[in-house]
């Protein structure tokens, strides 16, 4: 979770999901922690997890900074890496890193297209200083380092199509995924491969208690804050998707001051992108994403929670077939 930084958590967080059976633990960077020196502690700390970022922001690195990072957790892990990528938000680029959001898909693109590049042992495409000498890593290519892209709009998901190798919508409506996953496949057929589709990742808010009030209380938070306080990325692509009188609904509901609410005509949002409820309910709604197409979704926490609170969450959702180490 973005608003987490306590790091003792978060890596006690990634040996309890190595332990639990989990199959991956990634995390994404924001305006806290260097997320690749954090995944590379975890990587020495645990066994067999998956480790990704969740994303990159392409305006954060450049790319040949990006394919270092890349390389490096790579090796660290042993070879248990997954890159994510993409363009973050508004807010965050202008407001932290003090650059124009400007064209994020030819930005998603060329950054893409220069680390693929550079994983692969090769000079780097030039785009901007074309005059220049292009140069390469000189560290062994991973050339079959998975990268994942985030993204929500049609042009950015046909990209993710084309050119990554896993799909990482956030706060996307269950119900939309499957015109995702027709994006997703028209952008592989433009890549040259039709038969190969990004695996479809989308990163879930999950809330689990044994008050069920308790837990929708956290859905609501969650979807509240994202929509009020994270610019208005999320609300024009909820409201593109049909959710605009949700939406709405939801900021009179935070106005002027935040509380977190999520009104009874605004109670589709939470059904449609929040896992939540008991450890049986919010089961049965995560089976519902599987149902719905998503082959690896990952599991969003709250920031501030206890040691206990994050392992009966993992625990409540953790693989039932996963054998629970020692």
């Amino acid at each position: 979770m973005p608003l987490e930084n306590r790091r003792e958590v978060l890596l006690s967080l990634a040996t309890a999901a190595d332990r639990l059976g989990y199959d991956g633990y990634f995390l994404p960077e924001t305006w806290a922690y260097d997320t690749t020196v954090l995944l590379a502690e975890a990587a020495v700390k645990t066994e067999r997890i998956t480790l990704g970022t969740g994303i990159l922001s392409v305006w954060n690195r450049s790319a040949a900074t990006i394919a270092m990072a890349a390389a490096t957790l790579a090796s660290v892990s042993g070879g248990r890496f997954v890159l994510g990528l993409g363009a973050s938000t508004p807010q965050l680029t202008e407001g932290l890193h003090d650059l124009p959001f400007s064209a994020p898909v030819p930005r998603m693109r060329r950054t893409l297209e220069q680390v693929r590049a550079l994983l692969r042992g090769e000079r780097i495409p030039l785009a901007v200083t074309t005059g220049a000498r292009p140069l390469k890593l000189n560290v062994p290519a991973v050339p079959d380092l998975p990268i994942y892209l985030a993204a929500l709009g049609d042009a950015s998901v046909r990209l993710a199509g084309e050119l990554a190798d896993g799909w990482s919508p956030f706060i996307y409506p269950r119900r939309c995924l499957v015109e995702g996953v027709a994006r997703l496949q028209e952008g592989a057929a433009r890549g040259g491969h039709p038969e190969r589709v990004p695996v479809v990742s989308p990163s879930l808010p999950a809330v689990v208690s044994e008050d069920p009030a308790r837990a929708r209380e956290g859905a609501a938070w969650f979807v509240a804050f994202y929509l009020v306080s994270m610019g208005t990325l999320y609300r024009q692509s909820l409201t593109r998707q049909g959710f605009g009188k949700a939406v709405e609904a939801i900021l009179a509901a935070n106005a002027p001051k935040f509380t977190g609410a999520v009104p009874a005509d605004a109670e589709e949002l939470l059904e449609e992108l929040i896992v939540f409820g008991t450890p049986s309910e919010a089961r049965r709604r995560l089976a519902r994403w599987h149902e719905a197409g998503a082959a690896l979704p990952v599991l969003l926490l709250r920031p501030n929670l206890s040691v206990e609170e994050l392992e009966y969450t993992l625990d409540a959702l953790r693989p039932r077939d996963a054998a629970v180490r020692g």
